[in-house]
């Protein structure tokens, strides 16, 4: 990576580097109050953190849309009601169980989703300040081994989403079998699964 190509970049970066409310990062680090385990505490994690804390809130409150964009507007209820244009389907017990079961798996692959993008966040502050440190000290040489090494990070990270597929396929299939109303929204295929992370 030459200083050349690297300083356009870097340019490029800082007003991002510069976000955010910088007394609020002192003061959350003097408390040791910061952002998750899982994100760095800079100012854009944070942010980013607390964004993807509110999805989760409100996924875990409000119904989840399964629609395919081909058949009528499906959701599941937090409660494990299926509905399908507004209108309840009746369900038996182990329906409900079934729905609520592939809820669980949805929302666990979202915020799967959503701590990669806290991660990417942080890693293009990371970099960044990286690329800034490596200029000013004159030493670019370890810049894109050190980014490269957090990217693996996220790498990792994404590998996990595309394990919890083959879980949610199951699941999905298994609940298309005992309610037919869900069937035309299992639309998960072996193809999914291979593709993801590619």
């Amino acid at each position: 990576m030459t200083t050349r190509l690297l300083l356009p970049t870097l340019l490029l970066c800082l007003p991002l580097a510069a976000c955010g409310n910088h007394d609020a990062d002192k003061a959350a680090t003097a408390s040791g109050k910061g952002a998750s385990p899982t994100a760095e505490t800079t100012s854009v994690g944070r942010t980013v953190q607390e964004a993807t804390d509110k999805a989760r809130a409100e996924i875990a409150k409000k119904n989840i849309s399964i629609s395919n964009g081909q058949s009528d507007k499906a959701e599941i209820t937090p409660q494990g009601e299926l509905l399908i244009n507004g209108r309840t389907v009746t369900t038996t017990a182990s329906q409900r169980a079934l729905l609520v079961d592939y809820r669980k798996q949805v929302e666990a692959l979202a915020g799967a989703g959503m701590d990669i993008g806290v991660a990417g966040a942080n890693l293009g502050v990371s970099a960044a300040g990286e690329a800034l440190k490596g200029i000013l000290a004159g030493d670019t040489q370890g810049i894109e081994a050190r980014v490269n090494a957090e990217a693996g990070k996220i790498e990792a990270q994404a590998r996990k989403l595309c394990a919890l597929l083959p879980g949610m396929m199951a699941k999905q299939q298994a609940l298309a079998a005992e309610l037919p109303a869900f069937k035309p929204y299992a639309t998960m295929d072996q193809s999914d699964i291979d593709d993801c992370g590619k």
